[in-house]
């Protein structure tokens, strides 16, 4: 038996990989949050240990008490480009590759360059920076997102123009989010510590009202709930681990073309507007020998519960499968359901002895899962 072997593009990616420096991200959702002054922290403590760590682009946007975290780092100098007469400074990404140090820091990670720089975007500086092996640490805000600018939009009433797209986010070895609850971002801008005096009142009206800090706060801190979620799934299937720890709600509710299937999808979106969860409405096709077949007036009813169900907000799964059970069960298990709406059954006891129990049944099949039984009579 012969082993496969790799082609030379796949060993070259493979090799590119391992040799690929590691990318670090502090994230905030508002500028003043204290991402800068974060990583400039950490730097320092890996100076004291000795690490060759430099500093390649930080933003200080006039804060003394950014500028006072530099400490002994060293600053490798900025690119100096003229732009419409002006002179500008960039990072010089040249000068990063040619001392390559173990690590650079590198801010604000979806600022536009100045054109007639290296790259376009700062991200693209970096990506070249980690191809070299060296790694970075850098700083991003949620709403420069690209997926999220329609909702920032909302939110705040601002549309950013400096975006990256989410899989720069996604591929980063380690996310950091830095937290400050409003009430204390706000004091530190009235004391000055984020823009000079004369733009406070402005910015208080604007972008840094109440209101908008708690809602861009609650995407950051999604954000990182899905990233150690995605860690905790990873971790569960390497080892092996098929139950539930309901460190998070996840919620299903199973529908058939039933007119009162509609009652269990209202009931549902309201249990997971409750907890803020992933909901799922899910309906099986079972392909078992004299299961019956749906007619027109099925689909159309079925069509319209998943029209229903994406207007609540509900991600709807069609499944196939022999046993209707089995089926759920399986789909339960891998998205590791915490909570299981389903109709009472309206089957005969004769039916339910020659044909059994899809409840009872799928109770057998799932561990550590709430199943609630909503009258639909």
């Amino acid at each position: 038996m012969s082993d496969k072997r790799l082609t030379p593009e796949e060993a070259l990616n493979i090799c590119k990989q391992q040799n690929r420096g590691t990318l670090k991200i502090f994230l905030g959702y508002a500028p003043g949050v204290g991402k800068t002054y974060a990583m400039l922290n950490e730097a320092n403590r890996r100076l004291n240990y000795g690490k060759n760590i430099v500093i390649g682009y930080v933003e200080n946007h006039g804060r003394e008490e950014t500028d006072s975290q530099i400490g002994n780092l060293e600053v490798l100098p900025r690119r100096k480009i003229i732009y419409n007469d002006v002179e500008m400074t960039e990072l010089d990404v040249d000068a990063v590759l040619k001392q390559h140090p173990e690590t650079v820091l590198v801010d604000e990670l979806a600022h536009t360059n100045v054109p007639g720089s290296k790259n376009r975007k700062r991200y693209e500086d970096v990506l070249e920076i980690l191809e070299h092996g060296i790694n970075v640490i850098s700083t991003l805000n949620i709403q420069h997102l690209e997926s999220l600018n329609d909702v920032v939009f909302q939110i705040a009433g601002i549309r950013v123009n400096e975006t990256l797209p989410d899989w720069i986010l996604q591929q980063a070895d380690e996310v950091v989010v830095v937290d400050l609850t409003p009430d204390a971002l706000q004091n530190r801008l009235r004391r000055g510590n984020i823009y000079n005096q004369e733009k406070v009142p402005q910015a208080l009206k604007n972008f840094f009202r109440k209101g908008n800090l708690n809602a861009l706060r609650e995407l950051v801190l999604r954000q990182a709930a899905e990233d150690v979620d995605e860690d905790l799934d990873a971790y569960m299937k390497l080892e092996g681990i098929k139950d539930n720890w309901h460190t998070v709600e996840r919620l299903m509710v199973c529908v058939s073309s039933s007119p009162k299937a509609k009652k269990l999808i209202r009931r549902g979106a309201r249990i997971a507007n409750r907890y803020k969860c992933e909901w799922y409405v899910v309906s099986v096709y079972s392909t078992r020998l004299f299961f019956r077949i749906d007619e027109e007036e099925d689909k159309r009813m079925l069509l319209s519960h998943t029209q229903l169900a994406k207007q609540l907000g509900a991600e709807t799964v069609e499944l196939t499968g022999r046993s209707v059970s089995e089926t759920l069960a399986a789909f339960a298990n891998k998205k590791h359901i915490t909570q299981i709406i389903m109709g009472q059954s309206s089957r005969t006891k004769v039916e339910t002895f020659f044909r059994g129990s899809t409840i009872n049944k799928l109770i057998k099949m799932v561990r550590n899962v709430e199943i609630h039984l909503i009258p639909i009579a």
